[in-house]
């Protein structure tokens, strides 16, 4: 179904991986696993067709799905079915047919009560040909299909004729996961696809993604996804830049590599105790004219026994996180009265007040669509409420993660975001900023828009920690991190001395929140956290 051979992938001008070959059969589902900047989306988007390899040949002999993690946007004026059914090409079928419909109403004539006539043939004959159209794309079974994908994601019916643009991101995002499974049987390239989806929404997809017939390329920081699904497991390594093929499940994989690790640790002390005593004996035989030339062959000799042993794989670099003194600040720094919003028809909040002291810490759920996303951006000052109003007290200095990062300007490089970010910060402090976040040497001149997901997330938690901002709000903030740096993260949260307002369904997230209060939306009722709304969480 899909296969590359000698394939080299790079990143501006870094090689990150060589010559790598695979391919993925019907039925294999592999999990694409490496740390964050490995490469991971750049292959999956060479993968996809959407870009060109440096070297080697990529070849795809059936449809190929592709889910990146920041989907594009779709006409926000096209509904969530239509959206959904364009996977097959159902929705210009099934439009037509409307069209046909209201041009047979519109013609239908009468001269008096009760007397009508026939629709005109043309019209009729344009509904034969739509209906035919769509029948042959599976009619009515396929839109029946949909619909049970979108409410297995976490769409519910109402949702379905609504327009995109109505929908939060989460929701968009749902949208565009239901139409990549929705499309002809082929190979699914799905990048992160449980962000944003809750508890019941991510069993789901694990039961169709295990039984899903075609192939499966998919990058995840779920572990337990990874756990259920793959049947086979790429990682890649950026040390050498290579692709190494585990024709495993994850548990055997993480075994299989573990206890790769312990063999090298052992052969590589092995090889050390023995190039050692080489080189000593070496030393003490250079004094001597008559074994000078013996002892640079042994000198070389113990080289080659280190070089033929690989080194212990390196320890992974971590971002170290820590979150910023608050700027001192009023009692209630942020405030807001009646805040009310909707897109089109569709009400998503309802009389917001809110009231965020210095210091607290504030937890915002709400099922999927419910409007916590459009909170933070009103709160924050990228939205604008229909009515009521947002109060600034006496030095907030607030600080923005967004899940969607559309913070960051893509055109702009690495370095430049954070200056928009911290314009206060000298080049110093900006530099040893970034390279806490990992982002060292040339990575300050490239283009946000080259990051992947995870170096995107780093890029903007390094905006927050030069901000000096007193009040966080928080969007989902352990999207897209690997399990090292989602515990930094997590800490920097639980230390953080300022306010924060955070939205979030990873439990983890919420403990190191430590929340005092909880709001619930869409019915914007407020209250004392208590461990009553735990189960609310996954749903977020």
């Amino acid at each position: 179904m899909l296969s590359f051979r000698d394939v080299d992938v790079r990143a501006g001008s870094r090689l990150l991986l060589t010559g790598v070959t695979s391919h993925v059969a019907p039925g294999d589902r592999v999990g694409l696993v490496g740390r964050n900047g490995a490469g991971k989306t750049t292959l999956m988007k060479i993968l996809a067709g959407l870009t060109r390899p440096a070297a080697g040949a990529v070849t795809r002999s059936g449809p190929v799905g592709y889910l990146p993690q920041d989907p594009a946007a779709a006409d926000p004026s096209t509904s969530v079915t239509n959206r959904i059914l364009s996977a097959r090409g159902l929705d210009a079928a099934l439009q037509a047919m409307r069209d046909a419909e209201l041009a047979m109403a519109e013609t239908t004539t009468g001269s008096a009560i009760g007397e009508t006539a026939a629709a005109p043939d043309s019209a009729m004959r344009r509904y034969v040909r739509a209906e035919a159209e769509f029948q042959v794309r599976g009619g009515y079974a396929a839109e029946a299909e949909a619909a049970r994908i979108a409410a297995g994601l976490g769409l519910p019916d109402r949702l379905l004729d609504q327009p995109i643009g109505a929908l939060s991101g989460g929701q968009r995002r749902r949208a565009e996961l239901a139409r990549v499974l929705f499309a002809e049987r082929g190979t699914l390239l799905l990048d992160e696809p449980t962000n944003h989806l809750d508890g019941d929404s991510i069993a789901w997809l694990r039961t169709f993604l295990t039984s899903y017939p075609g192939g499966l390329v998919v990058i995840s920081h779920d572990t337990g996804l990874l756990a259920d699904v793959v049947n086979r497991v790429w990682h890649l390594d950026p040390d050498r830049a290579a692709l190494d093929v585990h024709n495993t499940g994850w548990h055997t994989y993480l075994a299989d590599r573990a206890a790769d690790d312990r063999r090298r640790a052992r052969q590589r002390a092995a090889a050390e105790r023995k190039a050692a005593a080489l080189h000593a004996q070496a030393d003490r035989m250079r004094a001597n004219n008559a074994t000078a030339v013996r002892a640079k062959d042994m000198a070389r000799r113990a080289n080659r026994m280190l070089a033929a042993h690989e080194p212990v794989r390196r320890t992974e670099k971590v971002a170290r996180v820590r979150l910023p003194d608050p700027a001192p600040s009023g009692r209630t720094p942020l405030g807001a009265i009646s805040l009310t919003k909707s897109y089109g028809d569709l009400r998503v909040l309802s009389g917001v007040d809110l009231a965020v002291d210095r210091g607290s810490r504030l937890l915002v759920l709400g099922l999927n669509g419910a409007g916590k996303t459009t909170l933070l951006k009103i709160l924050v000052g990228r939205l604008r409420p229909d009515s009521g109003r947002v109060v600034h007290g006496h030095g907030l200095r607030l600080g923005y993660f967004a899940q969607e990062h559309d913070t960051l300007d893509p055109a702009r490089t690495v370095r430049q975001n954070l200056a928009d970010a911290a314009p206060h910060l000298d080049d110093g402090e900006a530099r040893h900023i970034l390279g806490s976040f990992l982002f060292s040497g040339d990575d300050a001149g490239k283009p946000a828009g080259v990051l992947s997901g995870g170096e995107k997330t780093r890029l903007a938690l390094a905006g927050l920690v030069g901000s000096g901002a007193n009040v966080l709000l928080l969007d989902e903030p352990t999207n897209n991190l690997d399990p090292a740096s989602r515990a930094e993260v997590l800490a920097a949260v639980g230390a953080y001395r300022g306010s924060v307002v955070m939205v979030t369904h990873d439990q983890e997230a919420v403990e190191a929140l430590r929340p005092e209060r909880v709001l619930v939306l869409p019915d914007a009722v407020e209250d004392l956290w208590s461990d009553d709304y735990a189960d609310l969480i996954t749903l977020a």
